[in-house]
């Protein structure tokens, strides 16, 4: 999506309003390490850390499009127990979540507990009642939606297969006189009638299709032969690292290539893909503009960890990665360095930390980069800033200025980040990354490295790389005659 259109669509949604309607869960992920097997049977013994309750399914399609500034009326069914509170809760907390949610005494609200070690999911506990919903719920759930729809400019049906989305309330939708959106885990797309789109993944269009959805040719079939099965105007596929198709009634196929990105966790990424092409149809946009807005959401949502969503922010920041080099997009502010920090250590991946001036890269640095990437999974180096160089070298540092130096730095295979710094040493950043092992040259004393009391007060390591000698920045620039000067 071109960056002046995402800007424009990002000031256009606040006060946009959307009604999303399904299936509403509370997804509960319980975060802990795994080091040791149990004595009572051949099961991993998860060492509970942390846990997170958040709303999924027709939740999170809500929470993503108040994350991306809307409004959102939310309607599903809870019952009357703990989990419902806690989704009352949840959505109580979220400004832009309007909870038109009606309690049914007689069945459980949808739970989903995940746990998780490592950035994997170890096991996934359900409770919940997949019939549908008594006739009395079904008439109230649709005179809900009559009830909110007025002033929203597009229903999204968000149908988990839970027995929410029954006829009536679909019925109800269609009448409402909006653009209905549907995101269905259904095998068939029939009992939807002639909504305005269905936006299956293509697993889903496989199945409901009965054909192979691997290549374009064999997804342009498939989609071909799902709008013959059903009265939907448009079908619309998420195919992961492959993109996104459109299949309008009566038109070609058209192919929406997407943008690679490390993919951490594909939880409640197609929740993200529909709240934002909902979210951009009611702000008045195209199916085209639309559709990239909905690539460019999903595109962050799989860099997250769990059921994510995604904030205007990020997608600028997104928007602007995508048109840098890898080298670029690898320089960060310490809050990034903190998001990639979080996502990788979800991963179960080791962090580590050096830094320094890195004024004129020779050989030396090469190495030593090398030997320090040897220790970690993922390597954070620091650099410091001009004026931080001048500090420490004297007037005629740097050589090179920032923006060179740490250009120069992220070109290396073995750094995986760099991160600058102004003030005189980099003890703000590590308290920031809080690496597993931090790095210096062996020219240093253990005693002497900067942050190491921190970093082995929180269990991690210092360790020292050896140096190959002769090589060095000051030696670098009196060969070329000009010590001390730029």
């Amino acid at each position: 999506m071109e960056f002046t259109a995402l800007q424009d669509l990002i000031r256009g949604i606040p006060g946009v309003r959307v009604v999303c309607v399904g299936d509403v869960m509370v997804d509960r992920f319980v975060y802990g390490e795994v080091t040791r097997m149990s004595a009572e049977a051949p099961i991993p013994i998860l060492a509970r850390r942390r846990e997170l309750v958040m709303l999924g399914a027709a939740g999170n399609v809500a929470r993503n499009v108040s994350a991306l500034g809307g409004q959102v009326a939310l309607v599903g069914v809870i019952g009357s127990d703990i989990e419902g509170r806690e989704a009352l809760r949840l959505v109580g907390d979220d400004g832009r979540i309007e909870g038109a949610l009606v309690t049914d005494t007689a069945r459980p609200t949808t739970l989903k507990t995940r746990f998780v070690s490592g950035g994997h999911q170890l096991l996934r506990v359900d409770v919940e009642d997949t019939e549908a919903v008594s006739t009395e719920t079904s008439a109230r759930l649709a005179r809900t939606v009559r009830d909110v729809a007025p002033g929203a400019g597009v229903i999204i049906l968000s149908d988990y297969g839970k027995g929410v989305v029954t006829d009536e309330v679909i019925a109800a939708c269609r009448n409402s006189g909006l653009p209905v959106l549907v995101d269905s885990k259904a095998r068939s797309f029939q009992r939807y009638g002639r909504v305005d789109l269905i936006k299956p993944n293509a697993t889903e269009l496989a199945h409901a299709s009965g054909l192979p959805t691997g290549a374009d040719a064999e997804v342009e079939i498939a989609l071909a032969r799902a709008l013959e099965l059903c009265e939907a105007r448009a079908i619309l596929v998420t195919r992961a690292a492959q993109g996104m198709s459109l299949a309008v009634r009566g038109k070609p196929v058209r192919h929406f290539p997407g943008s690679p990105r490390e993919v951490f966790d594909v939880s409640g990424a197609g929740d993200t893909a529909i709240a934002a092409l909902g979210t951009g149809l009611a702000a008045g946009r195209s199916l085209d503009e639309a559709i990239g807005f909905a690539l460019l959401a999903s595109g962050v949502a799989v860099g997250k960890v769990g059921t994510a969503t995604v904030s205007p922010d990020e997608l600028v920041e997104a928007a602007l990665a995508a048109h840098m080099a890898a080298a670029e997009a690898k320089v960060a502010t310490s809050a990034r360095m903190v998001e990639e920090v979080a996502r990788w250590r979800s991963r179960g991946l080791r962090v580590g930390f050096t830094n320094g001036c890195f004024d004129i890269l020779h050989r030396g640095h090469v190495a030593y980069l090398a030997q320090a990437r040897s220790w970690c999974d993922r390597l954070i180096v620091g650099v410091n800033s001009d004026r931080s160089v001048r500090a420490l070298k004297g007037e005629g540092r740097p050589v090179n200025d920032l923006e060179s130096r740490a250009l120069v730095l992220a070109g290396l295979a073995s750094v995986d980040l760099v991160a600058p710094f102004d003030e005189d040493t980099p003890l703000d950043l590590i308290r920031a990354a809080r690496p597993d092992v931090l790095v210096k040259g062996a020219d240093y004393a253990e005693s002497e490295v900067v942050g190491g009391d921190l970093v082995r007060g929180w269990g991690g390591e210092v360790r020292l790389a050896p140096l190959i000698e002769g090589y060095s920045t000051t030696a670098a620039i009196r060969r070329m005659g000009g010590e001390g000067k730029p």
